[in-house]
């Protein structure tokens, strides 16, 4: 059964959309919150995704795009009463792979899901048991880490931290970024948390004589392998 998250404000059109796509068949997740939809999203266990383009604080553009920056290729169906064609082009420019008006038909609604999951050819992997980069090894199960004969020793949230670096390894990703996915709350400029973290984690994982794995990119941020 394919998953679907649903990221939708309006508490009547989010019950519709899970009522309706609950009746095609679908195992539906909805979230009323731009933040909270970022966060599932990267979870990487989704199919489709349907968006609410006016969602407020973070709108649906800035979502997706967020979304694409960090590799989360699952499949975005943009929902919007604003359905110009201007819009329309916004909306699969920042990333979206189909979009579709307000007020809509659950026939559409379905039909316009099932074409994504076709071209995304059906529902996702699983996730592997153990993620590695380089000789660093995760083990998605037992929640622990080790790094070539080492074993690395991780408290909850710098093991979240060292799990979000490794799935998106190799990509830049800024403070912002790792703040909202790590804590899942909005950024605050003023604090220094990412900087301790970070630095706490690379303590642990860079031993004296290893290749350093957790990179600090200049006035970009920080990324892994």
């Amino acid at each position: 059964m394919a998953k679907i998250l649903t990221i939708e404000d309006d508490q009547i059109i989010g019950r519709d959309i899970v009522y309706i796509l609950g009746e095609a068949g679908f195992d539906v997740e909805w979230v009323m919150s731009g933040k909270d939809g970022v966060a599932r999203a990267m979870s990487g266990e989704f199919s489709v995704i349907t968006l609410d383009r006016m969602l407020p604080g973070v709108d649906g553009l800035t979502i997706v795009k967020t979304l694409r920056g960090v590799g989360v290729k699952t499949p975005v169906l943009m929902i919007s009463a604003l359905s110009d064609v201007d819009e329309q082009v916004r909306g699969l420019v920042a990333g979206g792979d189909d979009y579709i008006g307000k007020p809509f038909s659950p026939i559409e609604m379905c039909a316009r899901v099932e074409a994504l999951l076709r071209r995304r050819g059906g529902p996702p992997e699983p996730e592997p048991a153990v993620l590695r980069v380089d000789d660093l090894e995760i083990d998605l199960i037992a929640r622990t880490s080790r790094r070539g004969e080492h074993v690395v020793s991780l408290p909850p949230v710098e093991f979240r931290l060292l799990l979000y670096l490794a799935r998106n390894a190799r990509q830049i990703h800024t403070r912002t970024m790792i703040f909202e996915a790590v804590w899942n709350l909005h950024f605050d400029p003023g604090t220094n948390l990412i900087e301790v973290y970070v630095a706490m984690l690379r303590k642990k994982i860079d031993l004296p004589g290893m290749v350093p794995l957790l990179k600090t990119v200049r006035g970009s941020g920080y990324m892994l392998g």
